[in-house]
């Protein structure tokens, strides 16, 4: 599958978006307020944004949880409705452009869309190119058991089960040798 630098910017937006959401009521939120907003529409290279305020916060997270939502869908059909909604509901308009030092790409949102509408547009896109692919089921949750991090699985044979082998994988492996040692000593 052939994905565009626009389409994996989104892709990454989504990802870290949905992943900004607690976990458990006791967790803290990742967008606990508009600075962290803005410093995350900048981390992401967000063009076209404004003057962030609290009602972009709350529509952010309100998108957010609707993204999430799709990295839970149990098939295709149930992904794609989600991300309708969200790419209907953000008024999603098509056109090239070329900014930033970019190369001629498609921008989805609407000029002067909110900062959600413009996560709607892009992000809903770039999920529903891998519905059409026949690819959502690379749109995954960690299968850590303290991890539910949502990611895009891009390895060649879809086989990535954990958001970062470094951390989830590698400790799971650690767990799982430690468990044989301790029963083939015991």
């Amino acid at each position: 599958m052939l994905i565009t630098h626009d389409t994996r910017c989104a892709l990454d937006t989504v990802v870290d978006l949905v992943n900004t959401a607690p976990e458990e009521d006791t967790a803290p939120d990742g967008l606990p307020d508009v600075a962290a907003l803005e410093v995350f529409v900048q981390q992401h290279q967000v063009s076209e944004v404004g003057v962030l305020t609290e009602f972009d916060l709350a529509a952010v997270r309100k998108i957010r949880s609707r993204f999430s939502a799709v990295f839970a869908a149990a098939d295709a059909r149930a992904a794609a409705g989600l991300i309708n909604e969200l790419i209907a509901a953000a008024g999603t308009t098509p056109r090239l452009t070329d900014h930033d030092g970019y190369d001629w790409h498609v921008h989805y949102f609407a000029p002067g869309a909110s900062v959600a509408d413009h996560l709607a547009a892009d992000c809903g896109m770039a999920l529903a190119f891998f519905v059409v692919a026949g690819e959502q089921e690379r749109l995954r949750r960690c299968e850590a058991p303290d991890c539910r991090h949502a990611f895009v699985d891009l390895s060649r044979n879809r086989s990535r089960r954990y958001c970062d082998s470094r951390t989830c994988g590698n400790r799971l492996h650690v767990a799982a040798y430690r468990a044989r040692r301790k029963e083939a000593a015991g």
